[in-house]
């Protein structure tokens, strides 16, 4: 029985990006998740006594240089190789553009194939195809430049590919579902999607998704896939990866007819999260919805909420906060209303709706967003119509915030 762990995209050391923790301990150590969840795969491989880890492509984060990245690789690598453990590697498109990847020596237990494409016998009857990405653009398919598989072995082969496409990924070395089932191989090692998703058994065709979230855009428990092989035949299954796990929810306040009622609802809603988060931390981002009784009073308060929920997500225990989002409809107008803030909100909604004030907005948006960093900014407005709407969206919580002021002193 020969058992071998397929990973990919594994970018070490990518910044995680939910920013917004402020806690400078959480920062550390969600600043290490990638290399702690790379760490634990090899600590798994090791104790379970594995033949070969592979890597299919972006083990390394696009054009990031540290040596301590490449100093951290190579323990790791000679932890495996001391243990006996071979590991077969193929670059992606971040390893294609990262000077790192062309500096290390990597140790003689480590197999990199390279852009020619090659195949590598595992053991007598188990060979190991795969092809590495030139440079980081892959615009056409990569599998004319695979070997035939080997008769009466079973054959492994390691691609990164966008395969027909996916939300969020750019198009790289494609190929149909199909194209990789006439190809012979019993199992293909893919890489590149960060979303686990296991296409098909018969060969199997499997996307192990990343070992370690970067954002809330990546939530959800994170893993790698285990080949158990016997007698030629392939089983498989999850090894779970994550470090820390983010995760989006959302919870209806309808009901909350005080403060004890809404910091109890939360206490409970944020104590059930943390209970089906499986990772050593959780990371969420969490939205209000519905249309309670005192919307105006919690809204007017939301600085408040925020730091209460970031102390009861604590207090349960290795759970932090990204965001508290406020998506709560307002009350139904009242008929024949016209108190003073009734009258504010009209005039507030017609000056929106003014030219003038419009085109003042889009000013102070834009002088604000060239002191930011040049990255940062083309992620905030790409074009004109990301502007526009920023300037709608910002017009429109200011708005909200003097009405809930004002309304929520009223009540």
């Amino acid at each position: 029985m020969i058992k071998i762990l397929h990973t990919a995209d594994v970018h070490l050391d990518s910044p995680l990006r939910s920013l917004a923790l402020r806690n400078s301990d959480l920062r550390d150590a969600v600043a290490a998740a990638s290399r702690s969840a790379f760490r634990g795969l090899v600590d798994f491989a090791i104790s379970e006594q594995l033949s070969a880890v592979l890597i299919s492509g972006d083990l390394f984060d696009g054009k990031e240089r540290s040596a301590r990245t490449g100093a951290f690789l190579m323990a790791e690598l000679d932890r495996l190789g001391d243990a006996g453990i071979k590991v077969f590697y193929i670059k992606g498109n971040h390893d294609a553009e990262n000077p790192i990847t062309g500096t290390l020596d990597l140790p003689a237990h480590v197999h990199a194939f390279d852009a020619r494409g090659g195949m590598e016998p595992l053991t007598d009857d188990i060979v190991i195809h795969g092809v590495s990405f030139a440079d980081r653009h892959a615009p056409d398919s990569l599998l004319p430049r695979f070997k035939p598989p080997v008769p009466g072995a079973v054959n492994i082969a390691m691609l990164h590919s966008s395969l027909g496409g996916a939300a969020g990924h750019d198009i790289y070395a494609p190929c149909s579902l199909a194209d990789l089932a006439g190809m012979g191989f019993d199992y293909w090692a893919l890489g590149h999607i960060h979303k686990r998703q296991v296409h098909s058994a018969a060969p199997w065709i499997v996307m192990p998704g990343t070992p370690q979230g970067r954002d809330i855009g990546e939530s959800g428990p994170k893993s790698a896939t285990l080949l158990t092989i016997d007698q030629g035949q392939i089983d498989i299954c999850e090894v779970p990866s994550s470090v820390v796990e983010f995760a989006q929810s959302e919870l209806d306040v309808t009901e909350t007819e005080s403060d004890e009622a809404l910091r109890g609802l939360l206490k409970s809603h944020l104590s059930a999260m943390r209970n089906q988060i499986a990772a050593p931390i959780g990371v969420i981002r969490l939205i209000l919805t519905g249309k309670p009784k005192r919307h105006w009073q919690i809204l007017r308060d939301r600085d408040v909420w925020s730091e209460q929920v970031n102390e009861l997500a604590q207090a349960t225990g290795d759970l932090w906060i990204d965001k508290l989002l406020f998506d709560l409809p307002p009350p139904d107008a009242t008929e024949g209303a016209s108190g003073a803030a009734d009258e504010l909100a009209t005039i507030m909604a017609t000056i929106r709706e003014d030219p003038g004030f419009a085109a003042l907005a889009r000013d102070e948006v834009e002088i604000v967003l060239q002191d930011l960093p040049v990255a940062l900014r083309d992620r905030l407005m790409a074009d004109e119509a990301a502007r526009d709407a920023m300037v709608d969206k910002l017009t429109k919580a200011g708005a909200e915030l003097v009405l809930a002021q004002m309304k929520g002193a009223g009540h």
